[in-house]
């Protein structure tokens, strides 16, 4: 009988890994999030990709929704969003936030010193949630060429650095998703959407941010 409880034992200190639950990993945004103007959007956008590189320890869920903005005033705000509600739901043990890009059109930008504001109040929204995730910020993909509104001059003189000093105000780490594309303008076809090998650089991108030591 001592045998059987030790085998069973050692069992359960063997499997015990089979067992748990994954590590929830949110993927909050817009578009580029959500994968638009991919081909085979469903399995290619970048969130899906992630849950592949980071292997079944992970579960990765898209919460991207076209066209939004962090700012709360803006004309689409991601606040207002089902995805923002069913992120929060989640209870997710790590969060990727990637707003800022339809925060540069003309009338959302007019309340751009509401940008930081809104972007540490999101923050808060997940560090408050009862499952602790850890929180990455992400410097937005490059604008190649202004296009529905959406410009790269707002992109680098203004996101960039107040997502920088964001990151110094609440130690949130950034993740650099506009340096891995220099030089590759062909990986963003439309001038704003990265294709699906601009999704892949994203997704890898995230997991090296995600497994860093």
């Amino acid at each position: 009988m001592k045998y059987i409880k030790l085998y069973f034992l050692l069992f359960l200190s063997l499997n015990f890994n089979s067992f748990s639950e994954p590590i929830r990993v949110a993927c909050v945004g817009d578009s580029i999030t959500y994968g638009a103007g991919i081909k085979d959007r469903k399995n290619m956008n970048y969130p899906n990709q992630l849950g592949k590189l980071l292997g079944n320890k992970y579960e990765v869920k898209n919460f991207g929704n076209s066209g939004s903005t962090m700012l709360k005033k803006g004309d689409k705000p991601y606040w207002s969003q089902k995805e923002f509600k069913a992120a929060l739901q989640y209870k997710p043990n790590i969060v990727i936030i990637k707003l800022g890009t339809n925060d540069t059109k003309p009338q959302n930008w007019k309340h751009g010193i509401y940008y930081s504001e809104d972007y540490k109040s999101m923050i808060s929204s997940f560090t408050k949630l009862s499952s602790k995730p850890k929180v990455y910020i992400c410097l937005p993909v490059p604008v190649i060429k202004t296009r529905w509104g959406i410009t790269n001059e707002i992109v680098i003189k203004e996101i960039i650095p107040a997502i920088r000093k964001i990151s110094a105000q609440t130690r949130c780490e950034i993740i650099d998703l506009n340096t891995p594309f220099h030089g590759k303008s062909k990986l963003i076809p439309d001038y704003v959407h990265p294709n699906s090998a601009g999704a892949t650089i994203i997704a890898n991108t995230v997991r090296n941010s995600i497994k860093k030591p």
